[in-house]
């Protein structure tokens, strides 16, 4: 009797793999897929495999922000639902068109959980490509931001002392010597951040830093290295000088590096985020026309720690400097001095470089984030103009936070796109 219950069992086991393995095999692809691909949780994933893969072709050239959410083209009619915020795209494709930059770009991202809220490139004559992408921008003084971190790893102080003369434009041998005769000025490190004082940086990295130590914080912070996107984004580059005034310009912010307005932001979210790197993404979903292939990511992804807190928060104690008495002051104040982001402290790194030729192009960058201690959004402007010009990065920049806290109701922020001086979305 035993041995007759056993083979109905086996039976029954049989039968029941016969009757459910071809519905099985109709969603073998999909499973396939999932067990193929490890995620961690909340991250992206592919819902059914597909060839080429889902992101393939994505175009963020071509977003189309009538819609909500706002969409943009990929492989074979496929559709990318993206985390972009429609109302911001517009404002920033309109800031660069109204100062009719010849090129430019704004990368705006959620401090929090990584989404990128405006992915706009912007070219005034010939065919759009991507500039959010691409790295063909020198860093400028934006790097100062790498020099000045490893500085304060290396046991500086955003309060350091250094006194200088000259570096206004170029860096030469004798702007390299401390004399105190000829040395009239002196600046704090935060100072000389906010400022972009050059020759401050030049001396301080040739008497703390190495090639080495500074090669290493700038791999760390995303030089020279691939960082995860949802398309592929152009490595920013960088070839460290072996002679020591070559280096000391270098970690100045002349020449040798270049920088896409996508690490920009990455860069401006880490320092944000306390010295954690965590991964930035656009695309929410993509379908075929069948269905869902792809989820994004869902739940705030670190990708790594790249500097102590207390780093980071030095860093920040030196960028606050660009809004609140530097470089970015007449941008973010109106001509009485009055800030066009009222209670609301901005922290921020100007950079500006022209390539040697006189129709440019003309450089100008702005990197930061907001509030500065409690912050909500990090932001890259770049803009790349001629010989004539209306409008710098930093203009860019303000406009668009502007447009971000008036939406939010900040208290005494006005919105830039409205002539009545009325919050945005309320």
């Amino acid at each position: 009797m035993r041995e007759m219950r056993q083979w109905i069992a086996v039976g029954a086991a049989v039968g029941l793999v016969a009757v459910t393995l071809p519905m099985l095999r109709e969603h073998d692809v999909q499973l396939g897929g999932l067990l193929a691909k490890k995620t961690t949780a909340g991250g992206p994933k592919i819902t059914r495999t597909v060839t080429p893969p889902p992101l393939t072709d994505l175009d963020l050239t071509r977003i189309d922000d009538r819609r909500s959410p706002p969409t943009a083209p990929a492989h074979g009619g496929r559709v990318a639902e993206l985390t972009i915020d429609p109302m911001y795209q517009r404002a920033a494709i309109g800031f660069l068109r109204a100062g009719r930059v010849p090129e430019g770009a704004v990368v705006m991202t959620d401090i929090r959980t990584g989404k990128v809220l405006v992915w706009a490139s912007y070219v005034h004559e010939g065919a759009l490509h991507d500039v959010a992408a691409e790295a063909t921008a020198p860093s400028a003084s934006v790097f100062k931001i790498v020099t000045g971190t490893a500085l304060v790893e290396a046991g500086l102080s955003p309060n350091t002392k250094q006194c200088y003369s000259g570096g206004e434009h170029s860096i030469r041998p004798a702007d390299m010597i401390d004399n105190k005769r000829r040395d009239k000025y002196c600046a704090t490190l935060t100072q000389a951040m906010g400022r972009s004082i050059n020759t401050v940086f030049a001396r301080l990295a040739a008497k703390n830093l190495d090639h080495e130590k500074l090669g290493a914080v700038a791999a760390k912070l995303g030089w020279g290295q691939d960082t995860p996107f949802d398309v592929n984004v152009a490595t920013s580059t960088i070839a460290l000088p072996e002679d020591e005034l070559g280096f000391a310009r270098t970690a100045a912010g002349f020449w040798n590096t270049t920088l896409s307005p996508f690490q920009a932001a990455n860069l401006a979210t880490t320092v944000a985020n306390g010295g954690e790197m965590i991964r930035l993404h656009v695309v929410s979903s993509v379908k075929d026309e069948i269905g869902e292939i792809y989820q994004g990511v869902s739940e705030r992804q670190v990708l790594k720690r790249v500097m102590d807190e207390s780093t980071a928060s030095a860093v920040t104690t030196m960028m606050e400097a660009t809004v609140d008495n530097g470089t970015s002051y007449r941008s973010f104040h109106d001509r009485n001095g009055r800030a066009y982001l009222p209670d609301i402290r901005v922290a921020g790194k100007t950079g500006t470089l022209t390539k040697p030729t006189p129709e440019g192009p003309f450089y100008t960058w702005f990197v930061g984030f907001a509030p500065s201690r409690k912050p909500e959004v990090a932001i890259s402007v770049m803009v790349a103009n001629g010989a004539k010009w209306r409008v710098k990065a930093t203009n860019v920049a303000c406009d668009m936070l502007r447009t971000y806290f008036a939406d939010k109701g900040a208290p005494g922020v006005t919105d830039p796109n409205n002539r009545t001086g009325s919050t945005a979305r309320r």
